[in-house]
Parts: structure tokens; C-alpha cells; sequence
């Protein structure tokens, strides 16, 4: 065989090749995370957030994901929804939702609340786009009619969405002064260990799903 032909025949082999190791390994799934402060990671460098130190925990136990930070502090329900749609890409394969901190602590309607979050799930599930709920639960000084109304509400948009839920985003965290900034509101990275190591088994249950894809 000439040699051009020869060269041009062995360039289009190892294209084929490599096309198909890709193939057989697949993309990594494809994660956004999307919330307030808690998940933005703040006043804490952008590897200690929780989104990173998630998809590290992941990867270290086998599951070829890449999770993007898209938190961002002070949102509301009412603002996520609002950026919802450009800040979750196509091509998005799962959600971790965590939002409605800050509509407790300014004590806004969990009604309101509760209809955000419902219209986000909707509208992602509607591209096809897993949602895994991470959930809140209301400030001690809100009183026990505000809690009883915007508690349950995780829990209820679970159920009607069929999608998991964790249920507190902040526990074994919250009320405990060494693993929180100085402010007592957010974790420090100490913190944000205790609280991966927390999500870590749903959120692998939840990695199954998807990578078997039999995500609802």
C-alpha cells in the first residue's frame, strides 16, 4: 500500500479506536447545584464549598460525576426561580435543589415558598432533568405556626414529584458553634465535611438512578 493511503488508513483506526474507548467510558453526569449560601460555600475558598467537596466524596467511591457550584448567597426561592433557567444548562443531567433558608428567615409566606419550589421542579423535570429536594426547616424564633406550615412542605413536594428528599440540608451543623463561621448561620469547612458525610447515601442512591438511567 503508497504510503499517504497507508497513513490516512492508520489516522482513521485510531480515530475509530478512540471514539469508541469514549463511548464505553461515557461522559460524566452531568450535577448542578443549585442554592443559596449554603451551597455557594460562604466566605469559604471555592474548593471547600459543598458542591466540591461533594463530587470529590463521589469520586472517590466510583461515581464518575462533576457537579457545578451554582449557588448563590441571599437567594430566595423567589430569585432562584427567576435565574433558574440560565443557571442550569443543557445537557444538565440531576439538580440538587436546596433553597428556602432565606424565605424562613424573613419569614416569608411558605405558601410562597412551597409554589417556588414546586414551579421549579415542574420546570425542570419538565427538560428531563433529576431533581434531588435538599430541605430546610424553620428558624426556633419563627414560632411553631410558621414551622408547622413551612416544615412539611419538603416532604409534601417530594410525594407529588416522586423525586428524593433530604431532609435537613444542615444537620448535625446547625446550633453547633465549631462547626459554623462566627456568624452561627453558615458552615465552616469542618462543617461542610459533617454535612457531606450526611448527604453522601442519597445522594449515591440518587447517582444510581442516573447512571443506571432509571431516574423517573
Amino acid at each position: 500500500m503508497p504510503i499517504k493511503p497507508l497513513i490516512a488508513y492508520l489516522l482513521s483506526l485510531c480515530v475509530g479506536l478512540m471514539a469508541s474507548v469514549s463511548m464505553a467510558q461515557g461522559e460524566p453526569l452531568q450535577i448542578v447545584g443549585f442554592g443559596d449560601s449554603l451551597m455557594a460555600g460562604y466566605q469559604l475558598p471555592a474548593d471547600q464549598a459543598f458542591p466540591v467537596r461533594l463530587e470529590a466524596a463521589l469520586r472517590e467511591r466510583g461515581h464518575d460525576v462533576e457537579i457545578a457550584n451554582a449557588g448563590v448567597s441571599g437567594d430566595t426561592t423567589s430569585a432562584g426561580l427567576s435565574r433558574l433557567d440560565w443557571s442550569v444548562p443543557d445537557g444538565t443531567d440531576g439538580v440538587i435543589l436546596e433553597l428556602g433558608a432565606n424565605d424562613a428567615l424573613r419569614g416569608i409566606d411558605p405558601g410562597t415558598t412551597k409554589a417556588n419550589l414546586d414551579a421549579m421542579i415542574a420546570r425542570l423535570q419538565e427538560r428531563g432533568i433529576a431533581v434531588l429536594l435538599a430541605g430546610m426547616v424553620a428558624p426556633p424564633n419563627m414560632g411553631g405556626d410558621y414551622a408547622e406550615r413551612f416544615n412539611p412542605l419538603y416532604d409534601q413536594l417530594a410525594e407529588k414529584y416522586d423525586v428524593p428528599v433530604y431532609p435537613f440540608f444542615l444537620e448535625g451543623v446547625a446550633a453547633q458553634a465549631r462547626l459554623n463561621l462566627d456568624d452561627g448561620m453558615h458552615p465552616n469547612e469542618e462543617g461542610i465535611a459533617v454535612m457531606v458525610e450526611g448527604f453522601l447515601p442519597i445522594a449515591e442512591e440518587w447517582i444510581a438512578t442516573l447512571e443506571s438511567g432509571t431516574n423517573g
